[in-house]
């Protein structure tokens, strides 16, 4: 059975789970999700109602939401790159780390990001100074955490890093990393030249233009 992937190459949350089929080399059927492309959207819709990006289809199984794509994989394509340790403490910290990207850094980085996009009535200006300060919060805990670790769990590339890289990606875009935090400058560096990551960059550079605060000359 063909894997169906639907999604957009420049989403976040596309590229999260993009990086899992890119680490250990997993066939996929592309079903891009976008206006040119009306019967995948129409398919997309049929099969989850909520309209979130992205889903996975694989046979009769519809997989929603990147975390338990990634973990589909690995139940069903295990690969070299195990994304999700075996050790339960271990796979603990990996999840946790998980849910700290997409919860501190992607969803305040996407506040503002939506928020760029609204009518001028509709701005929130409390809301995108609370997104960024939140920013500068998760800045700060992650700086620590990362003078002790190569990678976002420990000393193997896990789920979190799939979570971490289009989070820190889009996020230093939306809210810059200062040079003080060292540390995670240098681990936003080590995911970018991750060669699953780079390569989903290199694939979103054409939709750059779509980024509302405008996509910076460089990354």
């Amino acid at each position: 059975m063909t894997l169906q992937f639907f999604a957009h190459p420049f989403s976040s949350y596309c590229q999260k789970a993009l990086i899992a089929f890119y680490e250990n080399d997993i066939p996929f059927e592309w079903r891009e999700l976008g206006p040119d492309k009306p019967d995948n959207i129409a398919e997309w819709c049929a099969g989850w109602p909520i309209k979130r990006m992205p889903v996975l289809k694989h046979g009769d199984r519809t997989v929603m939401e990147s975390t338990i794509i990634i973990e589909y994989l690995q139940l069903t394509y295990p690969g070299p790159v195990r994304l999700l340790p075996k050790n339960p403490a271990d796979a603990l910290e990996t999840r946790m780390m998980d849910r700290f990207f997409d919860n501190y850094i992607m969803t305040p980085m996407q506040k503002v990001v939506f928020n760029a996009i609204r009518p001028e009535t509709d701005k929130d200006p409390y809301g995108v100074d609370e997104a960024r300060r939140m920013l500068d919060d998760a800045y700060t805990w992650l700086d620590d955490i990362m003078a002790t670790r190569t990678w976002a769990a420990g000393e193997d590339y896990s789920l979190a890093d799939c979570a971490a890289s289009p989070s820190l990606f889009y996020a230093d875009w939306v809210h810059a990393i200062e040079p003080r935090f060292e540390q995670l400058r240098a681990y936003r560096t080590r995911l970018l030249e991750r060669p699953s990551f780079a390569r989903a960059v290199d694939e979103a550079r054409p939709y750059r233009s779509f980024f509302p605060l405008g996509a910076p000359d460089r990354d």
